[in-house]
């Protein structure tokens, strides 16, 4: 057996990627000689020596604000994001950040993702959509439930307030997404040069026929998916900024109680329900389940009720 490949199962909680690093740094000795090939190969009886460099401090500093936690133990956590939160680090919004908040949330029981002390984002909310996320706290958590996710063995389920009603009940949108060719900051539907990605919806409510609640599942995770493949449609998110280009012409079919509340509702109207996997260590199924936050269930209360 290769010594990278060894070394990683015998230890279970490094990835065979860092440990192939440490062996080309000289980590890796036997009888104070560094064994600097991953190829090597094992030999019976060989004592290996390996010095695990403590992980660097994350470049984001911790910092602490309140979190709603559903779930969480020495490898992963998931929580309940707020709409308005920004997920990781960017220009434009380089603190006060999920990651920011859950280094400073966890401490030690951060292990390290490569040499760095940091949490393992394996997929993301946009900052403006609420909802169910899962974070790993170990290198091999996050390795294990990224594969999960490009596998598409992860159940998501979002809930989505649009305007207009999908013609079928229960169906698919599939199209390739890929920057716009006419607005580089926002995502569409291409014919060339995108990924592939595929939306199912089911319609569970609509209200005077120029509007609906959706259950979406998405079947590929790309950026702004479910809101491009709905605003690609015709059946843009309420309150969407970028996808919502102009006042709905169904708009007109509201009484101006609930016109007014929806044309100013300040996000898109998502959120991310369910979300389901199977734990990478234990292998127990998890699911979760959180109800809507209180504008988009404030939001559904008005459209259910009849003229005002």
């Amino acid at each position: 057996m290769r010594l990278d490949r060894f070394i990683a199962a015998r230890l279970g909680s490094v990835s065979r990627a860092r440990i192939k690093n440490l062996i080309e740094a000289g980590a890796v000795s036997v009888a104070g000689k560094p064994m600097t090939a991953p190829a090597t190969a094992v030999r019976a009886g060989t004592v290996y020596d390996i010095v695990m460099p403590a992980p660097e401090p994350a470049t984001p500093v911790g910092q602490a604000m309140a979190l709603d936690i559903l779930y969480e133990d020495a490898d992963l956590l998931v929580l309940d994001k707020q709409a308005g939160l920004v997920v990781h680090p960017a220009p434009g919004n380089q603190d006060g950040t999920l990651v920011n908040a859950l280094i400073a949330h966890c401490g030690d029981s951060l292990t390290g993702i490569g040499a760095e002390r940091r949490p393992g984002i394996v997929h993301r909310l946009d900052k403006d959509t609420s909802g169910l996320m899962v974070v790993a706290k170990t290198e091999m958590t996050h390795v294990a439930l990224s594969a999960a996710f490009a596998a598409r063995d992860i159940d998501r389920a979002y809930t989505a307030l649009c305007w207009g009603v999908p013609a079928a009940r229960d169906g698919e949108i599939e199209g390739d997404i890929g920057r716009d060719p006419r607005d580089r900051k926002r995502m569409a539907v291409v014919t060339r040069g995108g990924k592939t990605a595929l939306t199912r919806y089911r319609v569970e409510e609509s209200f005077e026929a120029a509007a609906a609640r959706l259950t979406c599942r998405l079947a590929t995770g790309r950026t702004h998916q479910i809101r491009v493949h709905l605003a690609a449609r015709g059946h843009p998110l309420i309150g969407d900024p970028v996808y919502l280009r102009r006042i709905p012409a169904m708009a007109a079919r509201f009484d101006p109680v609930r016109r007014r509340a929806m044309l100013d509702f300040p996000r898109q109207a998502l959120h991310a329900h369910r979300l389901g996997f199977r734990h990478p260590r234990s292998g127990a199924m998890l699911s979760f389940e959180t109800p809507l936050p209180a504008d988009l269930a404030d939001l559904l209360i008005l459209l259910r009720r009849s003229e005002l």
